[in-house]
């Protein structure tokens, strides 16, 4: 029986980064923390820190512009918006609903999507379910990420490794065979504790505790983060792939999740794949959760690393813990 052909396609990307880099030597000003110690440790030289007054909502808007512009979508064609953050600019109403607002984009449904780094892979998983039940004709998925909000800057041990950005894509029905080839995603909230932030929400409400104890900021395990990333972006790569009919040979672009360059090189070498065909700017942004890979596509299209008719492979994994991975013929 023959494999039924991709469904969606993505037809434009696009990305907003903030203009403000702070450089691991601006970090060594802050915190206890030298410039050898950050980059062996992560391979993270800088990141893009947004401005106090630019919201989550603004940085998605501006990406998925972009994306709209190339894709040749005009605000009113958008019928699904599907936005992923871990950073939302209120509790309510969802960020999705604010950047629909300052895009003009009235005729669309839309919905924030909570899977942290992960997140993106997800929001693309699910506008490919809607287009494909014959739901929606025009999906946005955009993830937008202020990390910068949510980062304890006295924690040496999580404050490098984060930055602010957002990526955006128009997603449609496929005109062929290019598009979504497989996906596969998992979670486990058992490890939850390994990468979270334990107050300021309905459990433990914001109060001068909270505050006092700095849990409204993100805390995390790291070696043991380290363990699970490396082990599920692995199985979620292989398994994805299976699906897809493809072997490591077949990718020609892997694009990951950019977390940890020790992650990515981990990951790559567990999988058998060489590093001349791993995308990485991890050095450049930091870990900017479910935006990295958004982002990193529309930066690898412009350097001319993705082609028509490209196999690719992207893969995440965050806090949940949830992961996933995602083939693609480009």
């Amino acid at each position: 029986m023959n494999k039924p052909g991709p469904v969606v396609e993505i037809t434009g990307t696009g990305r907003y980064l903030p203009q403000r880099i702070l450089t691991n030597a601006d970090l060594e000003r802050m915190v206890d923390t030298d410039e050898d110690w950050i980059v062996e440790r992560t391979g993270i030289r800088e990141r893009r820190i947004a401005d106090d007054d630019m919201c989550a909502a603004e940085m998605g808007a501006r990406a998925a512009r972009e994306a709209m512009r190339e894709a040749g979508v005009e605000p009113g064609e958008v019928d699904l918006i599907v936005l992923s953050t871990a950073t939302p600019d209120r509790w309510l109403p969802a960020t999705a609903c604010d950047m629909q607002a300052l895009l003009g984009a009235d005729n669309a449904m839309a919905f924030d999507l909570g899977a942290a780094c992960a997140g993106w892979l997800y929001g693309l998983s699910m506008a490919e379910g809607y287009i494909g039940a014959g739901r929606a004709e025009t999906a946005l998925v955009v993830a937008t990420e202020k990390m910068s909000a949510i980062v304890d800057w006295t924690d040496r041990q999580t404050c490098v490794l984060f930055g602010d950005g957002a990526g955006a894509a128009i997603v449609r029905a496929s005109s062929g065979e290019r598009g979504i080839l497989s996906s596969y995603h998992r979670s486990n909230g058992k490890l939850g504790d390994l990468l979270y932030r334990p107050g300021g929400g309905a459990r433990f409400p914001m109060d001068t505790g909270v505050l006092e104890r700095r849990d409204h900021l993100v805390k995390m395990a790291g070696q043991e983060v380290f363990k699970n990333a490396v082990r599920s972006m692995s199985e979620a790569a292989d398994l994805a792939l299976q699906q897809a009919g493809l072997r490591w040979e077949n990718v020609e672009l892997l694009v990951p999740h950019q977390a940890n360059l020790r992650i990515i090189r981990a990951t790559a070498k567990h999988v058998g794949i060489p590093m001349d065909r791993v995308f990485v700017n991890v050095d450049r942004y930091g870990n900017m959760s479910s935006a990295t890979i958004p982002v990193a596509l529309d930066e690898a299209k412009e350097q001319g690393r993705l082609a028509p008719d490209m196999n690719i492979l992207s893969v995440a994994f965050g806090a949940g813990l949830a992961w996933g991975a995602i083939a693609m013929r480009w």
